[in-house]
């Protein structure tokens, strides 16, 4: 019951800090859903950084863990909306723009996980 606890309370911060971001005006003159983007990037390299973290601290609770990787993180990152973001980018007909959203999130996100883990390091 503790973990269920530890995860809602985590999710409840990195969901609130999504929405946050989210409501953030931000002037690309596209339909490139870029706020999205950087949550997605930004939660990958703080994965990648917690991840590396937790390695390197030795015993932690598996709880903090739980917290901080299924809880914020997995509450932070968007790929549901990603996934829809991209869709409707194809279905309104912007095929090159989806593209480049989907080939630049999954290669940003993976190269962030990557510094994420540099950094704590």
């Amino acid at each position: 019951m503790l973990n269920c606890v530890a995860v809602g309370i985590g999710g409840f911060f990195g969901s609130v800090a999504r929405y946050l971001i989210s409501q953030i005006r931000i002037k690309n003159g596209t339909v490139f859903p870029i706020n999205t983007f950087i949550i997605n990037v930004a939660g990958a390299f703080a994965l990648g950084y917690v991840v590396a973290a937790l390695l390197r601290g030795g015993n932690i609770d598996p709880r903090i863990t739980l917290f901080l990787k299924v809880g914020v993180c997995g509450g932070f990152t968007t790929f549901s909306t990603f996934s829809l973001e991209t869709h409707e980018l194809m279905q309104t007909g912007h095929m090159t723009i989806a593209v480049v959203y989907a080939a630049a999130s999954i290669s940003f996100c993976v190269l962030a996980i990557f510094m994420g883990q540099a950094v704590a390091k």
